[in-house]
């Protein structure tokens, strides 16, 4: 025990000796490296100031060469500037010595003028001495005329003025009067012999629209089949056409009575068919009627290519040779309106010609005048003002638009084919017979009572028949029931009593039918 105590003990001795070597070991190496790194950092501080003082050598130098360089440039600059002063100094002394110049020879031109100034005052009151000299001499005559003639110089004077006055004044009246009267006289003779020579040169017959139109039977039998059993086959072609077909015991004949004759044309077009056909029912009915529109819509157009054709117009536009040709269809004040177009357009050509004028040009304008009168619907726009809307959207000139629309002075006259047009529609217009005021009201107030039942709704038709006293109105049974219909009869009735005046009564009928189609094949 004792042994290893005492090993232990020296071992402890040992390490602790270890322990102390190595710590003397250690600062003596710590001692060292200190010293090496003293060395270490005065070399580099000797190597910095080296550094920095080299560093502010060159800055020094860069910095002395900055301001000899920028010196240069101002020393340049200020040489530059007074360069230019030096100039403008030479300038001013060069403009000072012109106006030295300039000053030297107005005093010389003063002095010029001074002495012309001089002379002409002079001059001056030489020649108002004189003039105060003949106007002593002016006045002494003055006072010895006016002893002589016992008049002072301001009477005589005015009795002068009256006389020349009052004698230029008649002699002045009689020249306006003679040439006046000769200028009445030339121009009543020249409008007379033009207006004679063209109401020479045209010759029409007088056109007298009816609003019945017979149609003629090859027996009373086809009375029985026109009518249908219950009136069936009447009642169709009269809701079909819008026309009254009146059957009495007139042999052999039927009435057709419609105020609008393209629907007459229509009705009796369709009789005819249905007549030479055969078969007379009321879907038969129905697609002849339908046919024969398509064929006047045709005959519509070759009319008024015909006529476009007849007159030597060219270039027309499809549509107004449409609108031409419904014309025939169309009355006014119970003349054709075709037929007066017509004559109007020959009237025009004769006269634009007499007077130098374009004749084609003329004839043109007069077919065209009225085309205002034939509209698709009701408008409460002036014929002449719808006419020349119509020919202005169509390409017309702007001269035969100003006459459609100038030929009743609904606007201001801009050429001379206005005036032309003016007076051959007048012309046209008031032949004896050429028009009947009673057919044209007597048209317009059937189109007001139709027009009153478009008013309302569900009306698919609407016709005046039996000269106005009555009004059939057939409407779309999908839209108006049964007990509609009756109370649209009553509002229709009320209606036309308010805003219509008329003689005796209309009877308002509204048709609803209703149809069941099917097709067996």
């Amino acid at each position: 025990m004792e042994s290893i105590l005492i090993i232990i003990i020296i071992g402890m001795v040992g390490i602790a000796i270890g322990f102390a070597i190595a710590k003397l070991m250690e600062k003596k190496n710590a001692s060292t490296i200190v010293k090496g790194a003293k060395k270490i950092a005065s070399t580099i501080i000797r190597e910095a100031k080296i550094d920095a003082e080299n560093i502010k050598k060159d800055k020094i130098l860069q910095a002395k060469e900055k301001f000899i360089e920028l010196k240069g440039e101002h020393e340049k600059v200020i040489l530059g500037r007074d360069k230019k002063i030096g100039e403008a100094e030479k300038r001013t002394r060069d403009k000072e010595s012109q106006l030295s110049s300039e000053l030297a020879k107005n005093k010389n031109l003063n002095k010029d003028l001074e002495e012309k100034l001089k002379d002409y005052t002079f001059r001056n009151e030489y020649l108002e001495k004189k003039q105060q000299e003949i106007d002593k001499l002016h006045s002494s005559k003055i006072q010895q005329l006016e002893v002589i003639s016992g008049l002072s110089a301001e009477e005589a004077k005015a009795q002068l003025t009256e006389s020349l006055r009052d004698t230029a004044k008649a002699d002045a009246m009689s020249l306006i009067q003679d040439t006046i009267e000769d200028a009445k006289l030339t121009a009543k003779l020249e409008a007379k012999k033009i207006i004679i020579t063209t109401i020479q040169r045209i010759g029409t017959e007088e056109a007298i629209e009816n609003c019945v139109s017979v149609f003629n039977l090859e027996s009373d039998e086809v009375k029985g089949r026109i009518i249908g059993r219950e009136g069936r086959n009447i009642r169709a072609i009269e809701a079909a056409t819008g026309v009254e077909i009146i059957v009495d015991d007139t042999p052999e004949a039927i009435i057709l009575s419609c105020f609008d004759t393209v629907r007459r044309e229509i009705a009796r077009l369709s009789l005819h068919k249905l007549v030479t056909d055969g078969r007379i029912h009321p879907a038969r009915i129905e697609e002849v009627v339908k046919k024969t529109k398509k064929e006047i819509d045709d005959e519509i157009i070759d009319i008024g290519k015909r006529t476009v054709i007849d007159l030597g117009i060219h270039g027309l536009h499809p549509e107004l040779i449409k609108i031409v040709g419904r014309m025939k269809y169309r009355s006014s004040y119970g003349q054709n309106l075709l037929q007066h177009s017509r004559e109007v357009a020959k009237l025009c050509g004769v006269m634009a010609s007499e007077l130098g004028l374009n004749p084609k040009l003329a004839k043109r304008a007069g077919l065209l005048h009225d085309i205002g009168k034939v509209p698709d619907s009701e408008t409460e726009v002036p014929h002449a003002i719808l006419g020349m809307q119509w020919a202005e959207k169509y390409g017309e000139k702007p001269e035969i638009c100003n006459a459609i629309g100038a030929h009743h002075d609904e606007i201001e006259m801009t050429s001379l084919l206005s005036p032309i047009i003016q007076v051959c529609d007048a012309i046209s217009g008031a032949r004896p017979g050429a028009r009947r005021q009673i057919l044209d009201s007597y048209i317009k107030r059937l189109k007001d009572l139709e027009d009153i039942a478009f008013g309302f709704g569900g009306v698919k038709k609407a016709y005046a028949i039996q000269a106005g006293r009555e009004l059939r109105v057939i409407v779309e049974s999908e839209r108006v029931t049964d007990d509609k219909a009756a109370n649209l009869s009553f509002e229709i009735s009320q209606k036309i009593q308010t805003d219509m005046t008329y003689p005796g009564q209309v009877k308002v009928t509204v048709i609803r039918e209703t149809r069941a189609i099917n097709i067996a094949k």
